[in-house]
């Protein structure tokens, strides 16, 4: 298994990323520890990971909020030996459909606070812990900030939020990667599994040189290699995922 006697922490544990991550993860050994603010959700995939053989933790976490991000941390750190992995996957509540010329400076402003607001939280408390330990991998989702738009659709600070991450993911490895500790982000190009709408699902097909979309699956599957020691020389960069969506 890629990732036996392996500690992952996954904020937004209970959506469709982080369940699809988390699922992967404990099928390759991991113990999987779920952070988030819904509960229910968070049980509904824990429940998923043990039905199929594997270790699963809960705990409702804002990965907004300084001191609850820290003392969780902390508490998986403590309570299991290690803090090996750390996926944030949280929700960024952006609004898209709205050109930018009429939406307002809130709904703008609040996917890319969110985005640098809980990817630094997060990947700040693991830092500590992996620090000491000289290893660990800390992962981002999305990537893409460095290219411009090309659906013919609004997507308000969407785009702005993933460019910030995508800096800052280079910012940590860099002061990170003499500790051992490795950054990586999952780029991926749109998720139809993701969208109640099937026009913009079909958008983001439409716009692969495959003819299609990555999977919860393939991310799952990406997620894994990123974390596992087969990408022991990765750090800094991102795993494209987008399906020739975006080329490098």
């Amino acid at each position: 298994m890629l990732l036996a006697n392996t500690n992952a922490v996954i904020y937004g544990g209970g959506g469709h990323v982080g369940g699809a991550v988390a699922r992967a993860f404990a099928r390759e050994g991991a113990k999987v520890h779920l952070a988030g603010r819904t509960p229910a959700s968070l049980e509904k995939v824990a429940e998923d990971v043990r039905s199929a053989g594997g270790a699963a933790e809960v705990a409702r976490v804002d990965a907004l909020d300084p001191a609850q991000v820290d003392e969780y941390a902390d508490a998986v750190a403590a309570g299991s030996g290690s803090l090996d992995v750390s996926l944030n996957a949280i929700s960024l509540g952006d609004v898209q459909g709205t050109p930018v010329a009429e939406m307002p400076h809130d709904d703008f402003l609040r996917p890319v606070d969110t985005a640098v607001r809980s990817t630094f939280l997060t990947a700040r408390a693991a830092a500590r812990h992996m620090i000491r330990q000289g290893s660990g991998v800390i992962l981002t989702f999305g990537g893409g900030g460095g290219s411009p738009p090309v659906r013919d659709y609004s997507i308000g600070g969407f785009h702005v939020a993933m460019g910030a991450i995508d800096v800052l993911r280079r910012q940590l490895a860099a002061e990170l990667g003499r500790h051992g500790v490795r950054v990586v982000t999952l780029h991926s190009g749109g998720l139809p599994e993701s969208f109640d709408d099937t026009e913009i699902a079909a958008g983001i097909r439409d716009a692969t040189m495959l003819g299609r979309a990555a999977t919860l699956e393939d991310v799952g599957n990406a997620a894994v290699f990123a974390a596992s020691d087969l990408a022991r020389t990765m750090t800094g960069t991102s795993i494209n995922i987008t399906c020739g969506a975006e080329t490098d």
